[in-house]
């Protein structure tokens, strides 16, 4: 039987379904976010060894790409329920790579488990397209093509979740997956890897690496036969994947940043609003790039509102436990990063309504917690309006009304999702149709995504493919058009 219980004191590569070091032994050390304290060693992969990963899964993926789908889809329904067997002791490894809950770190890993059974299920439903053709005796379709090695590189703000969402999918439509993990959360993706083994995934087709983006994500971007590159992270690197992938003419899938508004009309149920508002900007410590970092109230409800959310923020709770709100983000320096961001924008004029420092004393030793900071009088261009944070931290902007409301919320780099708060369904149906956006939500948070449901976004927050949903089968699959031409007389 399969254990997860204990975390490895070195946490090594799978691939070609062997536990390996790095060609050259080296590792880095993963601290614990909140603690700030040394957690495990992992293996610091770099060229040599996504050589190794991509040849073992150019030698794997022809036997697995000839593998039905349906039993493809067996394998990876094994996976889910081995996922759910063990729940508890991923989420266990979660928690502890994260610093969130372990409340919060069981509902990621049952939405990962979630993804899982629903990409299974797609195993007999892997739809083509059957149509007529304009030449007698003639039938045409369309079916769906692995296309071959895929190379995956997560972010680590829900990191179970965040391998579920691209190596299911990936394996489903027969490729081999390369999974390079980020440096923060080894951890969860060890466990997956371990899980994906006892199903039954064959050697060689689906390999987890450690490493960092540099040093092992660059070599899987480059290499010439990594057919796909699915990336999570940041615009920057997302540029670079772009660029870098095109020149040899890659299938690229970016969901990269977000800075989403979320508006607050006059006649909306304010306590509502303000539940949502805090869950969109400060739930898993504003580490989502659907988190709602940019609030534009009506000014006709402005004042009471930002009193009742400044109230409702002093009150959060910060810490890893499963009574506290939000933990630590993920490492010193995007925290570093983040408090100079608001440090800048203070100096420019800037007002910090609560919040904006670390959270310092025994209750949070050497962890990265951040105090849930909200900001006004800031314009629609400063660097804090343009630039997504990935932490607890978000702006407060005076708009006259809705169409005040929709230039601004369009007004941006990014246009991932969107969300109003308003009781009339008139209003509520044009945001819908204006808002530039890849979601759109009514009366909710800015956050928030279902297996079944595409997700990603416009502009500068990625380059138009969905992840999750059956979208994800065109990431991971390409079309071949068939032709079938028949001689009736040879019956």
């Amino acid at each position: 039987m399969v254990s997860l219980s204990a975390v490895p004191a070195v946490v090594l590569n799978q691939i070609g379904g062997q536990d390996a070091p790095s060609q050259d032994g080296r590792t880095f050390s993963k601290l614990n976010p909140a603690t700030g304290a040394p957690l495990c060693e992992v293996a610091r992969s770099g060229a040599a060894d996504v050589e190794r990963a991509v040849s073992a899964g150019l030698k794997a993926q022809p036997a697995w790409a000839a593998t039905t789908v349906v039993k493809r889809g067996d394998i990876l329904r094994q996976i889910a329920l081995l996922m759910r067997e063990h729940r508890s002791a991923i989420a266990e490894l979660v928690a502890l790579e994260t610093g969130k809950s372990r409340k919060d770190a069981l509902g990621e890993t049952d939405a990962a488990i979630e993804m899982g059974f629903f990409v299974a299920g797609e195993g007999r439903r892997f739809y083509g397209q059957t149509t007529t053709s304009a030449v007698p005796n003639k039938s045409a379709m369309v079916i769906r093509q692995p296309l071959g090695v895929a190379g995956l590189i997560i972010a680590a703000n829900t990191p179970i979740a965040n391998v579920a969402w691209k190596a299911f999918p990936a394996l489903l439509c027969g490729n081999a997956a390369i999974l390079k993990t980020s440096e923060d959360t080894p951890l969860s993706a060890w466990a997956f890897g371990v899980l994906a083994r006892e199903a039954g995934v064959p050697d060689g087709v689906y390999t987890t690496l450690h490493g960092l983006g540099e040093e092992a994500g660059a070599p899987l971007v480059e290499h010439p036969d990594v057919a796909v590159i699915s990336f999570t992270g940041s615009c920057e690197v997302g540029r670079w994947i772009a660029a870098t992938a095109g020149r040899r003419l890659a299938k690229v899938c970016l969901e990269l940043g977000g800075k989403n508004p979320l508006i607050v009309c006059d006649d909306a149920d304010l306590a509502n609003a303000v539940t949502w508002t805090l869950g969109s900007a400060f739930s898993n410590a504003g580490q989502r790039c659907a988190a709602g970092s940019r609030i534009i109230v009506f000014d006709a409800v402005y004042e009471a509102f930002r009193q009742m959310l400044v109230a409702a923020a002093s009150k959060l709770k910060v810490g890893t436990a499963d009574t506290d709100d939000y933990g630590p983000v993920i490492n010193g320096e995007q925290m570093t990063g983040m408090l100079a961001s608001v440090d800048r924008a203070k100096a420019a004029g800037a007002v910090v309504l609560t919040g904006g420092h670390r959270l310092t004393g025994k209750a949070f030793g050497d962890g990265f917690f951040v105090a849930p900071t909200i900001i006004e009088h800031v314009g629609p261009n400063d660097e804090i309006s343009r630039a997504e944070l990935f932490g607890p931290i978000t702006c407060l902007y005076r708009v006259s009304g809705f169409e005040e409301a929709i230039a601004l919320a369009n007004d941006s780099p990014f246009g991932l999702t969107a969300s109003i708060h308003t009781q009339n369904i008139n209003r509520a149906m044009a945001f819908i149709g204006r808002i530039q956006s890849g979601v759109a939500v009514v009366n909710g948070g800015t956050y928030g995504s279902e297996p079944h449901m595409p997700f990603g976004g416009l502009r500068q927050s990625g380059n138009g493919w969905r992840e999750a949903g059956t979208q994800a089968l065109d990431v991971y699959s390409d079309l071949k058009t068939v032709y079938i031409n028949h001689n009736p007389q040879g019956v």
